[in-house]
């Protein structure tokens, strides 16, 4: 059996577990308020619910849990509270968090009602972390001056803000900081008819002719995640301009794609060699993620965070206490023959 896994490497991915530098350039593409925010309509509803009540009684919006896998719309969400709020918002991650002092100056600066958006929250230093707990509860910080028999404990009172915390792991969150989020709110992975009302609207802010057809051939490879989409769509207009009449139809979106390596059901190049890995080197697994990572030169936790959710969603992955395994789908996608201990269920007689 011979797999392609594919050698070719692109400097601009098209699925990435961090900010490229073209997404702070297209700020424009995010929606302002809950009313152009396309899609999540649950955890949509239930916020605006939560933002009227507040804004009735005239206090601060509970703290904020948005937690789900990435490139959903955290960021965007905690934008559209604070426009909608009329507050402001302080924007930070938690690794950028590395004293306690970091944090205080943060705090101490805020306005009554803002909101402090903390990114990557479950990455916050355990030290840090104590002090958001009387912060969050209590409005207060206790800040030791001094050092040695000498020292002082001063509490300093904090106007009443909002904290917005966003993570793409939240089981990683201890239990004392997850317990203090009022309101936690799941995002979920959209579906293409929602993606394509988000690349239809992208397409006219930035003034780029698009027919339903396109707009749907991209919404459907992007992975159920608008920043993926996004990114597709300002590839696509690159071809469109250069080798078509500069609108996105169906046949220049495939081309695109199609030289950008993303198949019709949103694989890219990493997917396919995950697969083919698995099936190659451990007959379908099950594998180790750790093994598998060494084995396609790939960080564990990107494999974990921004690949394998969404080749399980797809059913092509499955997770075993033993390892990952490749089902009968994935070998049906990439048109490799079954093996034969492969069962009727596209499980492996010997889990």
């Amino acid at each position: 059996m011979s797999i392609d896994f594919g050698t070719d490497i692109y400097e601009e991915p098209i699925v990435a577990k961090t900010f490229l530098q073209e997404d702070t350039q297209e700020g424009s593409l995010r929606p302002k308020t809950l009313r152009e925010y396309i899609g999540q309509e649950k955890a949509k509803g239930n916020l605006a619910v939560f933002i009227e009540a507040a804004r009735r009684r005239g206090e601060s919006l509970d703290h904020v849990l948005l937690h789900g896998p990435p490139g959903l719309g955290k960021t965007t969400l905690a934008g559209i509270i604070a426009q909608e709020m009329g507050v402001n918002i302080r924007i930070t991650s938690g690794p950028a968090i590395e004293k306690a002092g970091d944090l205080a100056a943060l705090l101490t600066n805020l306005s009554e009602n803002d909101i402090l958006f903390v990114d990557e929250i479950h990455r916050l230093n355990r030290a840090v972390e104590e002090i958001l707990y009387p912060a969050m509860e209590d409005y207060a910080i206790d800040i030791i001056i001094g050092k040695g028999p000498s020292a002082n404990s001063i509490r300093l009172d904090l106007p009443r803000f909002t904290l917005i915390g966003a993570t793409t792991r939240a089981g990683q969150l201890s239990a004392p900081l997850r317990d203090r989020f009022g309101v936690t709110l799941r995002l979920e992975l959209y579906t293409p008819e929602e993606l394509c009302l988000i690349v239809t609207r992208s397409a006219s802010i930035l003034g780029v002719a698009i027919e339903p057809d396109g707009a749907m051939e991209i919404a459907r490879r992007s992975r159920g995640t608008p920043r993926i989409a996004n990114r597709m769509l300002r590839r696509v207009r690159d071809f469109a301009e250069v080798r078509g009449n500069g609108v996105i139809t169906r046949d220049v979106a495939d081309e695109a794609l199609r030289a950008l390596e993303i198949d019709f059901l949103g694989l890219d190049p990493i997917d396919r060699r995950m697969l083919g890995a698995i099936i190659a080197n451990y007959g379908g697994g099950p594998v180790g993620l750790e093994t598998l990572a060494a084995t396609i030169g790939e960080e564990a936790v990107t494999l974990e965070d921004v690949y394998e959710p969404y080749l399980m969603q797809l059913g092509f992955l499955t997770r075993t206490p033993r390892g990952r395994c490749v089902t009968r789908k994935a070998y049906e996608h990439l048109n490799l023959s079954l093996p034969r201990e492969m069962s009727e269920n596209g499980e492996q007689l010997h889990l």
